[in-house]
């Protein structure tokens, strides 16, 4: 008999709750927005602002943009310098484990995967971050599964306070937490945050995530607006393109980033805008993939409606790509990744996520920014 599937829209005990008026703005909006309708026109009068309107946002990720790309780059790279000038920073992840308790059909550390399960001691971690420094990075992204119980929140600060004496600037990216685990982690040297919440679709978002913590969406949604509240100086937002129909979940990716940093004006705000990857005991076509071109649409679209927020292109796109959006849109970028747990020296000890497409080191990555005629940075914040 199949096991009846839990409200993925009701909060579990001990989890946060903050009032839902961002999510039912975000959802409201997004569907509201028929694609469809828009014209070159609209495109045209959204390209002559200086400030973009929703509506305008909506336009620029339209099927009626598509042949205005070169128009959009155009602007984007003259918002992109006045904002960040010729600057691209670079950073590079470090998963500590990859144990996780949720079955998320499309996530290569599923719980029910047979994979290499696996995470860091202390010694080890500490060993990683000795290696990815003396390549001389200062901007480290620490990431594990979504597992409380194989990483919980102690495991995580311990692993914090260690790479903050290596580094300028600690990210994490693990499950969700509650605003004052958020602010004890920042103690420890967290810096920033990255939660992506997969698909903005409620009802695809139910039909991805079968079980586990992860299937409440309402409290993965809220996940960077409590991670602000704890004290954290900046939070990721995205949707992993291809779950659900790109253009929507792009928008309420855009929406749900502009609402935050009205409500947090002091916070900064980036987007990732990853797309689906091969990963184990998953077909490798998939109906709904985002080509390139849309990437580059979303990417130009997001520069344009929050022209102050950072862009982030990860090693999921190859390296042809990587090096064409930097400088035009994307302003920061990983190099020498590893996304097994460990594996920067040693031997792995569990197995990766997904298929990376752009394997080049520190120095390659350095010296690809450089041929663009930019300026590789290793750290934009000095802590005091």
């Amino acid at each position: 008999m199949q096991q009846q599937r839990t409200d993925h829209m009701a909060y579990l005990p001990n989890m946060e709750q903050i009032g839902e008026e961002l999510l039912e703005e975000v959802l409201k909006e997004t569907r509201a927005i028929d694609f469809s309708v828009f014209t070159e026109d609209d495109v045209a009068t959204a390209l002559s602002k200086e400030n973009l309107s929703n509506r305008d946002f909506a336009a620029l990720l339209s099927p009626a943009a598509q042949p205005h790309l070169e128009e959009m780059a155009r602007k984007a790279k003259a918002e992109t310098q006045k904002h960040f000038g010729n600057a691209v920073t670079l950073f590079t992840p470090l998963y500590i484990a990859n144990y996780c308790e949720n079955n998320c059909i499309y996530c290569g550390f599923n719980c029910k995967n047979k994979i290499h399960r696996g995470k860091l001691t202390m010694e080890e971690i500490e060993h990683e971050l000795q290696v990815i420094a003396k390549t001389g990075l200062e901007d480290i992204l620490l990431l594990t599964g979504e597992s409380r119980s194989q990483s919980d929140v102690k495991f995580v600060g311990e692993a914090v306070k260690l790479a903050a004496k290596y580094f300028a600037l600690v990210g994490i990216e693990i499950y969700p937490l509650n605003s004052d685990e958020y602010r004890y982690l920042h103690k420890c040297g967290a810096d920033y945050v990255c939660v992506y919440q997969e698909t903005y679709d409620p009802d695809i978002y139910e039909q991805m995530h079968l079980s586990g913590p992860k299937r409440v969406y309402p409290y993965r949604f809220h996940a960077q607006e409590r991670a602000l509240m704890g004290g954290m100086r900046g939070v990721s937002f995205g949707a992993l393109l291809g779950l659900g129909e790109f253009r929507h979940d792009a928008f309420s990716t855009g929406l749900h980033a502009k609402l935050v940093q009205q409500k947090y004006p002091k916070a900064e705000i980036s987007f990732s805008p990853p797309r689906l990857r091969p990963f184990i005991n998953n077909a490798e076509e998939n109906p709904k993939d985002v080509h390139e071109t849309q990437l580059l649409q979303v990417m130009l679209a997001y520069r344009l409606f929050l022209p102050y927020a950072g862009i982030t292109i990860s090693t999921r796109e190859r390296a042809g790509f990587r090096d064409h959006v930097i400088g035009l849109c994307a302003t920061k970028i990983s190099a020498g990744v590893k996304v097994s747990v460990g594996g920067h020296d040693e031997a792995a000890k569990g197995d990766e996520q997904f298929e990376i497409s752009d394997p080049r080191s520190v120095e390659e990555v350095v010296s690809a920014i450089q041929a663009h005629g930019l300026q590789p940075v290793f750290v934009d914040y000095v802590r005091v």
